[in-house]
């Protein structure tokens, strides 16, 4: 369809949503996401209400990048010898078993930071093996050729959660308190592990590996390390992820101790980053492919350039407008830096090379933790304008010398 012209620019935006079993794995992930959006609200909020320690709001923020950095390669490696439609659905039913039984703890009274960091713990288990699998699924549903289209809906999909899931989870936990949130998390993944049910299995071509585990992890690390357009492009995320995402996690400092605001204004702020990284995901799908080296680059210096102002103009109505810029940026990691990815790598890696690509969001605590303690020495105003400094400065770094990067169509 991808080649048809009598479809117009508009409807090839959406035209891997003509594909049903695609269709069903873009609605499951945003009940999925939704819940993980909404959880990020509530735990943030609550573990600050309980603590009032940046430190500690880091640490549970973070402590699922460590579980991610190690397992993350044997994530793949085990989606690329199994179903991998099978084991989205083992991970999304162990997430909704976490959230339930964080609701429960609430609803009993017997809550802790404790408890919540052993969630984010165990979630970061869960996460290596469920997104590599995901992210392999896509090409065998919608084929090699419609992979950008994809990957720009299924950020599309993400940023409306990131748009409409803290909103609702900053007015239910205004209203029913964390355990309602959670409770609403339990629902909203529990469906969406009814909706991946109903995929049929597509049909796999690439014979299942009879090696090592270990051997088959080394064999994608090669795989990638042969390839320099790869690994600049996994750079490039990982300089994104360490300096503009936890921003996120940091946000409800900002909001509670700086601008004097209650839950529902963190809720808001995170929405409008959601708001800016759909237009920009949906905007990104129009072009097509058309300078998505130069959008990439560019997406990167734009959320250096709002983070920096953040930390300068500590003011909420303008921090509002750059949550719009903040999401823009996002969009340009989440759709062309995986779209670019996956382009580049044949079907029998994919997993593995989408695990490494995982890694990069278990190295997410060498930006938080260190940013949290920061924050407490030098206050966070400093701490994030130094954040924005250092990803303008790397952006154009690559931009006056990664001239391949520049050119990618």
């Amino acid at each position: 369809p991808s080649e048809n012209p009598s479809y117009s620019k508009w409807q090839l935006v959406f035209v891997s949503l003509r594909n049903r079993n695609f269709l069903l794995l873009w609605i499951g992930m945003i009940f999925t996401m939704g819940g993980i959006q909404m959880q990020m609200i509530a735990r943030s909020y609550l573990v600050y209400d309980m603590t009032e320690s940046a430190k500690l709001l880091g640490s549970v923020s973070a402590a699922g990048g460590l579980p991610m950095l190690i397992l993350a390669p044997f994530g793949g490696a085990i989606a690329d010898r199994m179903n991998r439609k099978n084991l989205i659905q083992f991970g999304q039913l162990t997430l909704a078993i976490i959230a339930i039984s964080i609701g429960i703890s609430i609803h009993i009274g017997e809550i802790s930071w404790l408890q919540l960091l052993l969630a984010a713990i165990l979630q970061g288990i869960v996460w290596p093996f469920v997104m590599p699998a995901r992210q392999a699924l896509i090409p065998q549903l919608v084929g090699h050729k419609n992979i950008s289209n994809a990957v720009a809906l299924q950020a599309a999909a993400m940023s409306l959660t990131t748009m409409t899931a803290p909103a609702i989870a900053g007015i239910l936990y205004a209203f029913i308190g964390p355990e309602g949130v959670y409770h609403t998390i339990s629902i909203s993944i529990l469906l969406s592990l009814i909706l991946t049910s109903l995929i049929s299995n597509p049909p796999d071509k690439n014979p299942r590996s009879k090696s090592h585990v270990l051997e088959e992890i080394w064999e994608g690390f090669s795989y990638v390390k042969k390839n320099r357009l790869l690994i600049t492009l996994m750079a490039i995320t990982l300089s994104t992820i360490l300096l503009t995402v936890p921003i996120k996690f940091l946000l409800p400092i900002f909001v509670t101790d700086i601008y004097q605001r209650e839950s529902g204004a963190f809720g808001l702020l995170m929405s409008v980053i959601g708001i800016g990284s759909l237009a920009g995901s949906i905007f990104i799908a129009w072009l097509g492919q058309w300078k998505r080296g130069l959008l990439l680059i560019l997406g990167s210096f734009v959320s250096g350039l709002a983070i920096l102002i953040l930390g300068l103009i500590p003011v909420y109505s303008i921090a509002i407008g750059l949550m719009v810029l903040i999401g823009l940026g996002e969009a340009s990691r989440r759709t062309l830096s995986m779209g670019l990815i996956m382009e580049q790598v044949d079907d029998k890696h994919q997993a593995r090379v989408m695990s490494f690509f995982t890694m990069s969001f278990g190295l997410m605590p060498l930006g938080i933790f260190p940013a949290g303690i920061a924050i407490d020495l030098i206050g966070p105003e400093k701490t994030v304008a130094t954040m924005g400094i250092a990803m303008l400065i790397i952006t154009t770094i690559v931009f006056l010398r990664q001239k391949t990067i520049r050119g990618l169509q």
